[in-house]
């Protein structure tokens, strides 16, 4: 599907499009990917690793911009919205700037989209849209619902939407890993409460669940992808063997555990071997037996959440992870 296609990445010189990009220029080889963001450092930065190939270019904007976002889809095959405000205390404290990025930003790229005739569209999404206690969640689960409808605000143009949901990516910037790496050094390592859990999906996953999704999609699914869950607290004893865990409470607007599935999701939820695929609920979408495909309904109080997750992380897992990454999370 990739193949010598344009793809265009908002937010691309995050963690994800780190990934995203190399993985997708191996694996596909298209003619061109574009990385759009709002950051000429971190574009700056970026471009120097892939100086000596010519299909990655550089489109400085903003996802707020709508004129500019029309400007960067010119010839555009492919959309992979990674964009967003997502630290939640930052997120509290600017909730207008929050608002701006995550809901009228995906409005923008959603009317550009469809007027630039782009083919398929996925969105990033994240645990924190499942029943959200936050705003940077209220404002990804409004985002979600935008490019799920957005597949009937297209009308009878070919513009498709949709979007992958994954919790805790396992060494991305500003996730709990690196944060216990610098923490460490400290001698104390905070503990928010000692029956946390998150779920741990590490980038590549995160990628490759994008690609399925590229070319399943009919339209307006959500993909969650199964991945094993680990305690805070196991955690924190690979990343930092033998030094001391001090509980420090949750922090406002967070989750003891992840959900990425609620219950008032079950009845539209179907279940695949490495996936769920959460479908929309509106236009009987539901019941669509090409969006089903050989999906199984699963069970109408079904909830998929990091304390009630069937697979579970093994310390040793996790340290192989951190052996093969070192350098990438900068613990070196």
């Amino acid at each position: 599907m990739l193949e010598n296609s344009t793809i265009l990445v908002t937010g691309g010189t995050g963690s994800f499009g780190h990934k995203f990009i190399p993985m997708t220029l191996q694996k596909y080889r298209p003619k061109k990917i574009i990385v759009l963001s709002r950051d000429e450092m971190k574009q700056w930065e970026m471009a120097k690793k892939f100086k000596d190939d010519h299909r990655v270019r550089f489109f400085l904007g903003d996802v707020r911009d709508r004129d500019r976002i029309y400007r960067a889809l010119d010839g555009v095959d492919y959309v992979i919205h990674a964009a967003a405000t997502k630290i939640v205390p930052t997120a509290e404290y600017n909730p207008f700037e929050c608002v701006k990025t995550n809901v009228v930003g995906a409005m923008n790229l959603i009317d550009a989209c469809i007027d630039k005739g782009v083919k398929r569209v996925v969105a990033l999404s994240t645990d924190k849209a499942s029943s959200p206690v936050n705003l940077y969640g209220a404002t990804k689960l409004t985002s979600d619902k935008l490019f799920v409808a957005g597949n009937s605000y297209a009308g009878g143009h070919e513009t498709r939407f949709s979007v992958v949901r994954y919790g805790n990516v396992m060494g991305s910037r500003g996730s709990v890993i690196p944060f216990f790496l610098t923490e460490r050094s400290e001698g104390v390592l905070p503990i928010t409460h000692p029956d946390m859990t998150r779920f741990m999906i590490s980038l590549e996953q995160g990628v490759e669940l994008v690609w399925h999704a590229l070319s399943d999609m009919e339209g307006g699914e959500i993909y969650v992808k199964k991945i094993p869950s680990m305690k805070v607290t196991a955690l924190g004893e690979v990343v930092a063997p033998g030094v001391k865990q001090e509980i420090v409470g949750i922090r406002p607007g967070e989750k003891l555990h992840e959900q990425m599935i609620g219950s008032e999701d079950a009845p539209y939820t179907y279940e695949y071997g490495e996936h769920f695929k959460i479908l929309p609920a509106i236009n009987s979408w539901d019941k669509d037996a090409n969006r089903i495909k050989d999906g199984r309904l699963v069970a109408e109080d079904f909830t998929y959440a990091s304390d009630n997750n069937p697979e579970w992380m093994e310390p040793g897992t996790l340290q192989h992870w951190l052996e093969s990454n070192w350098s990438q999370i900068g613990a070196i």
